[in-house]
């Protein structure tokens, strides 16, 4: 390939999916379901590439790629794609712009992987490995051994339950009520998708959890999926949520150490039609615990790194919508 040559996907789920060629990436050779477009030289290939990116250009690639199959754009057809074209001059000036933004966004998603491999690392040294009672990485004057102790043990385990759909009066309530498909994008949840009365609450299997002291723990449909409920609610019987006494375990220590018994959890679910594990068998899962006083540093520790990869993560989004917006203005 030619600097300044742009791919384009033939057939597939990405069609219409675009790559512009630099020569920093080194030598690249395309398959044969792909189009290679070698822009004239009066068009800067970069401003031609930004304008694949707009609403527009997506629009046509699903009106003109429908098949009786899969979906297909062939040479031709992305060759009659119109687009409207200032003096190269202005076209450099609107793509270096775009290009900066692009930059940026890579260079803010660099940033977000490192803060992540941070977490990784600290949670590697931070908690003992299996068979150890001590962490890699300990606070100064810590030095005992971290006790071995089954969930059951620290924190009271509850599950949940549904309502009678039919009864109207069950629902849209100001109780929040939670299924495990909102659970696991975000470390902490306070308002549901739908909400129960108290005649609802009252009349099924569901509990009223405590905010601030819940760990919300789904028990099917993606096992050990976690989040803390902030403000008071109740889950349907997808969950087996861990109700801890403040005082003694600290919340975002237990959260983050929880993450690690994932896959413990998943080896004991059972299940014929799908795998759940019970309310027993999460109560017999084993953990190793430190003194109130560590758990705090360490949970304090993790949810700073934890609120920078949330911000970093905004910071992009944030940053991608500047972008969407200059695609919508910069082209006509």
């Amino acid at each position: 390939m030619k600097d300044g040559d742009i791919l384009f996907t033939r057939t597939g789920a990405s069609v219409g999916k675009t790559y512009i060629y630099e020569q920093n990436d080194g030598t690249v050779f395309y398959a044969g379901f792909l189009i290679r477009a070698n822009i004239c030289t009066n068009y800067d290939p970069e401003f031609i590439f930004q304008n694949t990116l707009t609403e527009r250009y997506d629009n046509y690639i699903q009106i003109i790629s429908q098949r009786s199959g899969q979906p297909g754009v062939n040479a031709k057809e992305y060759a009659e794609y119109t687009l409207m074209c200032p003096s190269l001059l202005e076209q450099k000036r609107i793509s270096s712009i775009l290009k900066r933004v692009d930059e940026l966004i890579i260079l803010q998603q660099r940033k977000l992987n490192e803060l992540k491999e941070v977490k990784k690392t600290l949670l590697s040294q931070l908690f003992p490995s299996k068979g150890q009672y001590r962490p890699i990485i300990r606070f100064k004057k810590f030095t005992n051994k971290w006790t071995k102790r089954k969930l059951g043990n620290i924190a009271k385990i509850i599950g949940g339950g549904t309502p009678s759909t039919s009864n109207h009066d069950y629902w849209n309530g100001n109780i929040n009520w939670y299924s495990p498909t909102e659970i696991g994008n975000n470390i902490f949840v306070n308002s549901s998708n739908k909400k129960i009365s108290i005649k609802g609450l009252n009349n099924s299997s569901a509990k009223l959890l405590p905010g601030g002291k819940t760990i919300l723990f789904t028990s099917r449909a993606g096992i050990g999926n976690m989040a803390i409920m902030l403000t008071d609610g109740c889950t349907n019987q997808g969950f087996q949520s861990w109700v801890i006494d403040d005082t003694k375990i600290d919340i975002y220590f237990l959260y983050s150490l929880g993450r690690l018994l994932k896959h413990d959890a998943i080896r004991q679910a059972s299940g014929s039609t799908f795998l759940e594990i019970s309310n027993k068998e999460v109560k017999k899962l084993l953990l190793e615990i430190p003194s109130f006083t560590e758990q705090k540093l360490i949970g304090n520790m993790l949810r700073k790194i934890d609120d920078d990869i949330v911000r970093q993560k905004e910071r992009i989004i944030l940053i991608t919508k500047i972008k969407k917006n200059l695609l919508q203005k910069l082209f006509v």
